[in-house]
């Protein structure tokens, strides 16, 4: 179907793109503006994708006249006082810088370079950007969808200060008039309800409105994980990441120099490393690019969107790694790029010879010879979106590759347009509603939650970890988890911590063994999917270098392998569990160097202790804190005066007991 997917929520100004879903690049499709708030001048023009920018705040209608028929698309205007999210700078040649609401992302970085902190989506007012989670479930003979509202973390405004705004999706024949809405409650007959129902909504305050978010009913839901049924009806929430990926140890291979010298072809090397990655505790792999490329050994300059590179072997190759992994029960990432091409792609090079070049259309310009790009890179040309045959390009490259994988990483999340990646969570998730879409966005955008992906690179929490590194206050990892409420991403935002990647230098070069391994204790006991970049877990000091096997520190890897362990066996450190801040004393040496915090379930509770200093450290914690170290199994505790005293070398977690911890 052709239509353009989910209503979107924005602000006046905000830029929405709109294009037809699954285009035929030979059809016609033509867009017109069917209702609009009466102070509205807006219009659009004759092109298959237009770019609405809403200039009076209230209800828009756009229709879209496809060859399947008419679909409507809703987009709900706010006041531009009420931005959701801040404008980020562009790193674009050309000098362009763009919202991250509507059509463009605004991106921050990609890879290697200066790293710009996000705003805290506070207005400096007493307000900021409130939060919203949708709670579907079946009650009686009624499907209901009810709003858990929660201010912005600084603000003064309550919970009971915000109104909730719903849209019923335009693909779905609902009838509006067996709806009823009661405040932050919505409710639909189940004799009212099609084959399928999404809702979608935004909480509202005086000073913002949230990400928005998302629940949807189907009738005879097999196959499909549910949040609830009855009634022959299944509720899901389809914003969610996958359970499997929130608690996974995800392991990054940078896919040619993982084999280290030895001869074998790179995917024959990591099956003879799979037993090795269960050993450690991995639970999913990501392998850089495998795609035919102009630039190994990263990948990333695409040439062929449709063939694995001829110097890793063939697709047989791959499909055999990716047997071999599901056969072992690791999950496969695909490091999927969509913002680019090489300029050695055989269009850009045809479509670079002048204006009226074949496939000029497919790349966006500077000048007649000067390709649209970012951070001045001079082998990547930026795809036109505009275009509808480089999407239908792309989209039949994801359906290819979606096939064989059980998720994508997501290259340059914040330079494609949103709506694009709105429809690769859909298609992927109405094949797969375990499939995992993963952003790599730098700073992250809390809009990128709402339907676009699953998950999120914690580049605010990877900054935290460099800073502290650096002899920064180990307070300063806290902050950085508690700012991903105050930027405004709702509680089911999920994400994924890291220390170093294949565009960063390594945690224990610049900062040292103990630091290094306080900062790995960080990413498997904060919440969050713990990232290895392969050779962290064993002292690899080169980024991209081949991969020292021979010269592994054996014992830093058990070191690793033991906190994988305690990740998996302790549900205080799982997705479900809340982080808590705890009164902790450091007795000894220089307190800047140790944080304190508690995991906590309703059943259970662990404390964990890091230490980023060259020595060990003796720290008071609350009473109910057991002594003995769930890392190690060694008893780290010393007599106190009412609470628990322990000594930590760099990392350790504590069995606690909640009721205590919370008092």
């Amino acid at each position: 179907m052709h239509h353009p997917g989910p209503p979107r929520f924005v602000a006046t100004g905000d830029e929405v793109e709109l294009a037809p879903r699954d285009p035929d690049p030979t059809a016609t499709y033509t867009w017109r503006l069917t209702q609009a708030p009466a102070q509205s001048t807006v219009s659009l023009g004759d092109d298959p994708v237009e770019h609405l920018v809403p200039d009076a705040p209230g209800r828009y209608v756009v229709r879209l006249t496809a060859p399947d028929g008419e679909h409507d698309l809703t987009v709900r205007a706010f006041p531009g006082t009420l931005e959701s999210s801040g404008t980020h700078m562009s790193g674009r040649s050309g000098g362009h810088s763009g919202g991250v609401s509507g059509g463009r992302s605004g991106p921050g970085r990609s890879g290697s370079g200066e790293y710009t902190q996000a705003g805290d989506g506070s207005d400096g007012g007493g307000g900021g950007q409130p939060r919203l989670t949708l709670r579907p479930d079946i009650e009686g003979d009624e499907a209901v969808v009810r709003a858990d509202c929660s201010p912005h973390p600084e603000g003064t405004e309550t919970a009971a200060d915000l109104a909730v705004e719903f849209l019923l999706d335009d693909r779905d024949d609902v009838d509006a008039d067996a709806v009823t809405r009661d405040g932050t409650a919505l409710r639909i007959p189940l004799d009212a309800l099609p084959e399928r129902a999404r809702i979608h909504a935004v909480a509202v305050g005086n000073h913002g409105y949230s990400v928005p978010d998302a629940v949807e009913f189907t009738r005879g839901g097999d196959g499909v994980e549910t949040v609830t049924s009855g009634a022959g009806v299944a509720a899901r929430r389809p914003y969610d990441a996958p359970a499997w990926a929130e608690d996974s140890v995800i392991y990054e291979i940078y896919v040619r120099t993982f084999a280290g010298e030895r001869d074998e072809s790179p995917f024959d090397a990591i099956i003879d490393r799979l037993d090795y990655l269960d050993s450690l505790g991995v639970d999913a792999i990501w392998l850089t690019p495998v795609l035919q490329n102009d630039h190994a050994p990263h990948g990333y300059n695409i040439t062929d969107f449709f063939e694995i590179a001829s110097d890793l072997g063939t697709r047989a190759d791959y499909e055999r790694f990716i047997e071999a992994a599901h056969d072992r029960g690791f999950k496969v990432l695909f490091d999927l790029v969509c913002n680019h091409s090489a300029r050695t792609h055989p269009y850009f090079e045809s479509a670079v010879e002048g204006p009226d070049a074949d496939y000029r259309e497919w790349y966006e310009w500077q000048s007649d010879t000067e390709p649209e790009t970012y951070f001045e890179w001079e082998h990547i040309a930026n795809f036109n979106f505009d275009h509808l045959p480089v999407r239908r390009h792309l989209l039949d490259a994801v359906a290819q590759w979606a096939d064989l994988v059980d998720g994508f990483r997501c290259d340059m999340a914040w330079a494609v347009p949103n709506g694009f990646w709105r429809e690769i969570h859909d298609y992927c998730k109405d094949r797969d509603s375990e499939f995992l879409l993963l952003d790599e966005t730098i700073p992250y955008i809390p809009d990128f939650q709402a339907g676009l992906f699953d998950m999120h690179f914690d580049s605010t929490t990877y900054a935290a970890l460099r800073q502290v590194g650096g002899g920064g206050d180990a307070e300063a990892i806290l902050g950085a988890i508690e700012g991903r409420a105050e930027i405004g991403f709702p509680e089911h935002a999920s994400f994924m911590l890291y220390a170093e990647n294949h565009d960063e230098t390594r945690y224990i070069v610049d900062y040292g063994r103990e630091a290094a391994e306080a900062a790995a204790g960080a990413l498997f006991t904060l919440p969050g999917a713990p990232l290895l970049y392969a050779g962290q877990e064993f002292g690899q000091r080169g980024r991209r270098d081949d991969l020292a096997w021979d010269h592994a520190d054996e014992t830093l890897q058990s070191f690793v392998s033991d906190l994988a362990s305690t990740r998996h066996d302790q549900p205080a450190l799982s997705a479900d569990a809340d982080l808590v801040r705890i009164p902790y004393e450091v007795r000894d040496g220089p307190s800047d160097r140790v944080v304190a915090y508690a995991r906590t379930t309703e059943n259970d509770a662990a404390v964990v202790v890091l230490n980023f200093g060259s020595e060990p450290m003796t720290v008071g914690l609350p009473a109910g804190t057991d002594g003995t170290d769930l890392v190690s199994g060694e008893y780290r505790g010393a007599a106190g005066d009412g609470d628990a005293t322990v000594t930590v070398d760099s990392v350790s977690v504590f069995p606690a007991d909640e009721n205590d911890l919370r008092q």
